[in-house]
């Protein structure tokens, strides 16, 4: 099985290392590279700061026993988003922007592909975990909003990870698909509509 996660930040470099103990091949997509103020958030070490995320993630797993993994350091676009995804069994996305989960939804409708997101809320009291017939990416108050930045959302960041981590695994061992409504008093599956 091929697993390509889209977007390693606060979210996915989390949910990778929880799905480290699948038999897949773990992909990482992201163009951005490590910032100190990263170290707060996200899955990353000293060592990996000012290193591409992806290829810093990939490394690090790589450090573990038995772990596939591969990396890809750039943005994912409408021109690449075929050759990035088309060989992938599922697509995880765990961007932070309107515009990049829309072309993983269009891509994931053309063809067919299971895509499933994970976000949080622009405030922080919620996260989704949803496949793409259920999701429908928020507009942002300003392009390119960040919500997952100086760890101050970093324990319903952790539940979420969790929750798509475990959503992929039951996904990939038996192809059950699951939705998840996650806040920092439960983690509620969720009907499929």
């Amino acid at each position: 099985m091929r697993i390509v996660f889209c977007g390693v930040g606060a979210i996915g470099s989390h949910a990778a290392l929880l799905c480290r103990n699948l038999e897949a091949t773990l992909v990482f997509v992201d163009f951005d590279r490590v910032e100190s103020k990263n170290l707060l958030a996200q899955a990353y070490v000293k060592p990996s700061v000012g290193r591409n995320k992806a290829e810093a993630l990939k490394l690090q797993l790589l450090n573990l026993h038995g772990v596939k993994a591969e990396a890809v350091g750039v943005r994912v676009t409408r021109d690449n988003v075929a050759a990035l995804c088309g060989g992938a069994d599922l697509v995880v996305d765990c961007f932070d922007n309107r515009d990049s989960r829309q072309v993983l939804s269009d891509f994931a409708r053309t063809t067919g592909k299971p895509l499933v997101h994970g976000a949080v809320s622009a405030d922080g009291s919620f996260g989704l975990v949803r496949w793409d017939e259920h999701f429908v990416p928020d507009a942002e108050d300003t392009v390119g909003q960040a919500t997952c930045e100086g760890g101050a959302h970093l324990p319903l960041l952790g539940l979420l990870a969790a929750a798509l981590a475990r959503v992929v695994q039951d996904f990939a061992r038996q192809g059950v698909r699951r939705n998840a409504l996650v806040n920092l008093s439960a983690v509620v599956p969720t009907p499929d509509a």
